[in-house]
C-alpha cells in the first residue's frame, strides 16, 4: 500500500511539476527548458499497445475469395520507429474470440467481434467498415487486463507466422525462416510488459539455429546469449543445455570467453547424468510447432 501511495504520489509531482522545477533549471534558458520538461513528460508517459489496420486485400482462389486485413501493432508511451505488421482473415479472428470466450466469457461481455456479413463482403464500403470495426475490437480487448496477458493474446499476433517460420527452417530455407521469425520477435518484444520473458525463447533459439546455419556466428551468439536468462531463470530445462552448448561452440569460435558458460553445462551434464546434452538446439527447434 505504501509503494503505490508513493507511485501515486510520483505521478501527481510529476504533472504538478512546471519547467522551472527541474533539477539545475536556473542555469537553463527557457527553450533548454522546455526541450527538457518534454523529456521528462515523455518519459513518465504510460506505455500501451496501439492497433492500427491501415489497409486490406482481397485473395482469389478457383473456388473462393476472401479479405485479409493488415494488422500494425505499435506502442505508444515513446518513439517507435518498427510498425510491424501481420495479416488475419475474419475467420483468424472469429477463431481468436471463441477461443478468449472459453477462458473469459463473463469478461468479455461488452467487447463483442464484428458479426460475419452474409453478403456483400468484398463492397469497398463492407470492407472499409469491416477494417474499423476490428481495429476497435483489438483496442477493446487490449483494454481488458486478463486478456492482454493471456498466451492467446499474444499467439494470435505471431503463432501463424512462427508456424510457417518453423516450416521454412525444416526444409532448409534459413534465410526467409529468419526474416519470418524476426517479425515475430518484433512483435513480442513489443508484447512484454504484458507477457512472461520466456515468450521470445522458441523465437530467439530458432533465429541462433537460422543464423549457425546462414553462417553468422555473431547474430547467432546475440540470438542466443538472449535466450539463455529467462530460460535459466524460468527453467526451461530443455533449452538450457542445447543453448549452453551452442554458446559455447560458436564462443570458441568467436573468441569469447566462455569458460563459465562451459562450467555450466558440465554441471548442468554431470547432474543430469548425460541427458542434458542429447539433443542439439537444431533438433529442439525442429520439435516445435509441429
Amino acid at each position: 500500500m505504501a509503494e503505490a501511495q508513493q507511485g501515486a504520489q510520483d505521478l501527481t509531482e510529476v504533472d504538478t511539476m512546471t519547467p522551472e522545477d527541474l533539477p539545475g533549471s536556473s542555469s537553463l534558458t527557457t527553450k533548454e527548458l522546455q526541450q527538457n520538461w518534454r523529456a521528462v513528460k515523455q518519459r513518465e508517459r504510460p506505455v500501451r499497445l496501439l492497433f492500427e489496420i491501415p489497409s486490406t486485400r482481397i485473395v482469389e482462389h478457383v473456388l473462393h475469395k476472401y479479405v485479409l486485413y493488415q494488422v500494425v501493432v505499435m506502442r505508444s508511451g515513446s518513439f517507435d520507429s518498427r510498425r510491424v505488421s501481420v495479416e488475419r482473415r475474419y475467420s483468424d479472428f472469429s477463431r481468436f474470440h471463441h477461443k478468449l470466450l472459453e477462458e473469459f466469457d463473463e469478461e468479455l461481455e461488452e467487447v463483442q467481434l464484428p458479426r460475419k456479413m452474409l453478403s456483400g463482403n468484398f463492397s469497398p464500403e463492407s470492407i472499409g467498415e469491416r477494417r474499423l470495426a476490428l481495429q476497435d475490437y483489438l483496442a477493446k480487448l487490449y483494454a481488458t487486463r486478463c486478456v492482454r496477458h493471456s498466451p492467446c493474446f499474444s499467439a494470435f499476433f505471431t503463432e501463424q507466422e512462427q508456424q510457417r517460420a518453423h516450416g521454412l527452417l525444416r526444409a532448409g530455407q534459413f534465410r526467409p525462416a529468419a526474416e519470418l521469425l524476426q517479425t515475430v520477435l518484433d512483435i513480442q518484444e513489443k508484447l512484454l510488459p504484458w507477457q512472461k520473458p520466456t515468450l521470445l525463447v522458441p523465437a530467439l533459439a530458432a533465429l541462433a539455429v537460422c543464423y549457425r546455419d546462414l553462417d553468422e556466428p555473431e547474430r547467432a551468439f546475440s540470438a542466443a546469449q538472449r535466450a539463455l536468462p529467462p530460460v535459466r531463470r524460468y527453467g526451461l530445462t530443455h533449452y538450457r543445455a542445447p543453448l549452453l552448448e551452442l554458446l559455447v561452440d560458436l564462443g570458441y569460435q568467436l573468441g569469447r570467453p566462455v569458460a563459465q558458460l562451459q562450467d555450466e553445462l558440465t554441471a548442468l551434464r554431470d547432474a543430469e547424468r548425460g541427458e542434458a546434452s542429447s539433443h542439439s538446439l537444431k533438433e529442439v527447434v525442429i520439435q516445435e510447432f509441429l
